[in-house]
């Protein structure tokens, strides 16, 4: 039996039930999970690269529609960086389920025997891992055009990665609630937007108390708090919100 869910296709979503579901265990149920989400995005690296272009063409749009003057454009940087950002992570949520929901892998998901909270956490941080991150590695530079001071970059990339992290999370809730809706992009940004406000300003007040020598540490705890919270509640609400999308 081992031998033979090593030799299944991650992409097929017949062998990847029977790998969930083998005396193998909960850990390689993750590892398929996680295995199959990854090869996705290498296969089609658009879905990956669409929310970094939004975020880098958005960040450039400000210097030429406001004014090139550094000190305006530093005053209005840490808001402009997290709302390009929070919009850029809500830009990929929607396709978090939807390729699952199309070709049967979520009815599959609830038929494992191992719990379908733990499963989806393994979607959602595959999703972290190719939006999130790459945010949070791309803000730093995008910043600079924004004539951000230098100390403020560290805890810029700090506060995106704790602060994309909750966004996914909770962002999940929303794609499971839409999963079964034709044009569901725009009710899921209804949802979800309100729930990022303390996100959004927890992080922008994080980048805003560096330049101003506050305590920036505190921006960052409360959002490291957030996360903690996330974590523990968030999937079973995604899971929850699943079944009530797929028995609808």
């Amino acid at each position: 039996m081992r031998q033979e869910v090593r030799s299944l296709d991650p992409l097929d979503s017949p062998g990847l039930l029977r790998a969930r579901s083998s005396g193998a265990g909960l850990g390689t149920a993750l590892s398929a999970t996680l295995k199959r989400d990854l090869l996705m995005v290498t296969r089609r690296p658009g879905d990956a690269l669409t929310p970094l272009m939004f975020f880098a063409m958005v960040i450039t749009l400000f210097p030429l529609g406001i004014s090139p003057d550094a000190d305006q454009l530093a005053l209005i940087a840490p808001g402009i960086l997290w709302v390009a950002a929070l919009l850029a992570a809500l830009l990929s949520l929607d396709g978090l389920f939807r390729t699952d929901h199309d070709d049967g892998t979520l009815e599959q998901l609830m038929l494992t025997p191992h719990p379908l909270p733990l499963l989806v956490i393994a979607k959602v941080a595959v999703h972290w891992l190719v939006t999130g991150v790459p945010l949070a590695l791309l803000a730093p530079l995008l910043g600079l055009m924004l004539s951000l001071p230098e100390g403020s970059y560290l805890v810029l990339s700090a506060s995106v990665a704790l602060g994309s992290a909750c966004i996914s999370l909770i962002g999940a809730i929303g794609a499971a609630l839409t999963v079964g809706l034709a044009r569901g992009g725009m009710l899921l940004a209804l949802i979800v937007l309100p729930l990022f406000m303390p996100v959004l300003i927890f992080g922008s007040g994080a980048i805003v108390a560096v330049i101003e020598g506050g305590a920036w540490l505190a921006h960052l705890a409360i959002l490291g708090a957030f996360l903690c919270v996330a974590l523990m509640l968030a999937p079973w609400a995604i899971a929850a919100s699943l079944r009530v999308s797929l028995h609808d």
